[in-house]
């Protein structure tokens, strides 16, 4: 009985690290949003500089992805490689 504790205790608090994990993607998603609006507000004060807007914007967000993606792969371990487990 004991060691079922223990394996539904760990599971349950995988479960509930991995929902945690996922949360870590709304801030990559806001942050993209308030950068395209910025960039599309650039770009109508000056569309002679979208070329250097738009790839400076892209850099940006693709570099702000990354924490999302870390916490989706945080999340999947988490789910379905059960690192804890014995």
């Amino acid at each position: 009985m004991e060691g079922m504790f223990n394996e539904n205790f760990i599971l349950g608090c995988s479960a509930i690290g991995a929902g945690l994990a996922v949360i870590a993607g709304i801030g990559p998603g806001v942050g993209q949003g308030i950068a395209a609006g910025h960039a599309a507000a650039a770009v109508g004060r000056n569309p002679g500089a979208k070329g250097d807007v738009t790839g400076t914007m892209l850099l940006g967000q693709a570099v702000a992805e990354t924490t999302g993606l870390y916490g989706l792969l945080v999340a999947m371990l988490l789910m379905f490689v059960k690192p804890l487990m014995p």
